[in-house]
């Protein structure tokens, strides 16, 4: 099937919208979802490399795509965070049935590489990442889907966002470790900036104290400690591309919005408005908006291609604005309707190729 057909067939409605050790199964209470379950007794599993299952954000985006879609579903976390680590659990999935795995990280990058090669009737999907030889060559099976985001285009309009929403000030940014993926983000988010004061008169600045990179994903208290540093030095909106990180970011901000101050987060990964909200009566959040990459959609549309028998085996797939597959969550609060108004054209700009948003700076 053409690559470009599609990609415009599964993202078509993206924005219109135990003996495994270690292991955890499908036992949240249903909820609602913008997917409907498949009538499939397709056993997919996920193996989680970095940070939690529940970070609010990549991890926990692409296994709630999983058990939105598919009745039968288990994650798996590894012992440890090396390639044989992880290829233990792919073995262990496999063994137990599960012949559809997910593997979200580049840090899967050369396991997926060997399991590829050691489990041909297995279906692997890896988010923000490729599987790579010993050579460093990137290699995809036809028993393997590449997946990437556009994380720049993403951060781009997040940046643009929050900039004109604020108007001026000291903004930030924190990051997890400092992989492509997360070092896009603030790329883009940096150009957002420095187009919304070029092109839509806004004075804001992100000086280069206040871009920190913590070093893990899943480290709460490290990502509190460094946004109360931000905020103590005047920083009003921090992006968090950290993962569970960046929850310590949301923390603080909400701490501080307790004692009325007025301080804000950008999420990322998935719509992080709730996990802000620090006053449940009037439902106000300290996230501004959030990056979304739809690791969620990326999942459920892997899986409906395999029931449907279309799985791109051997494709390298990128999620962009230009297919609707990254941007800002379908509703935001936080941001006025003028804001929108200018988001949603700057979009329209992105998607049609008058503005180019680099992937490094």
């Amino acid at each position: 099937m053409d690559k470009k057909k599609f990609l415009t067939q599964i993202l078509s409605g993206v924005l219109s919208l135990s003996i495994l050790v270690g292991c955890g199964a499908n036992t949240a209470p249903e909820t609602t979802s913008k997917f409907n379950r498949l009538d499939t007794d397709l056993k997919v599993g996920m193996v989680v490399g970095s940070g939690t299952i529940d970070d609010r954000s990549f991890n926990q985006g692409s296994w709630e795509g999983i058990t939105a879609t598919v009745k039968n579903s288990k994650y798996v976390i590894p012992a440890g965070e090396t390639e044989s680590d992880y290829l233990v659990s792919i073995g262990n999935l496999t063994d137990a049935g599960y012949n559809f795995i997910v593997t979200p990280g580049f840090y899967f990058e050369s396991a997926i590489f060997n399991a590829q090669a050691k489990y041909p009737n297995t279906h692997f999907v890896i988010l923000d990442g490729a599987p790579v030889d010993q050579d460093g060559n990137t290699v995809i099976a036809e028993n393997t889907v590449s997946i990437h985001f556009a994380e720049h285009e993403a951060g781009f309009i997040a940046g643009v966002a929050a900039a004109v929403e604020i108007q001026e000030g000291d903004f930030g940014f924190i990051g997890g470790m400092q992989i492509p993926a997360v070092v896009r983000f603030e790329a883009g988010f940096t150009q957002g900036i420095e187009y919304a004061n070029a092109h839509l008169g806004t004075q804001v600045t992100l000086d280069e104290v206040n871009v920190v990179y913590q070093g893990t994903f899943g480290d709460k208290a490290a990502g509190q400690q460094i946004a109360a540093q931000m905020y103590d030095r005047g920083v009003k909106v921090i992006f968090t591309a950290a993962g569970g990180t960046g929850m310590g970011a949301i923390t603080e901000a909400k701490s501080r919005a307790n004692q009325g101050e007025k301080v804000w987060v950008i999420g990322v990964d998935s719509d992080q408005y709730l996990d802000g909200v620090y006053d449940e009566a009037t439902n106000a959040s300290v996230v501004l908006t959030s990056a979304i990459k739809y690791v969620d959609q990326a999942t459920h549309d892997m899986i409906a291609a395999e029931v449907e028998g279309n799985f791109p085996g051997g494709q390298d797939i990128t999620f962009s604005i230009e297919n609707d597959g990254v941007g800002l969550p379908a509703e935001n609060p936080n941001l006025s309707e003028k804001t929108l108004e200018t988001v949603n054209k700057v979009y329209e700009q992105v998607k049609n190729k008058e503005i180019v948003v680099n992937e490094s700076l």
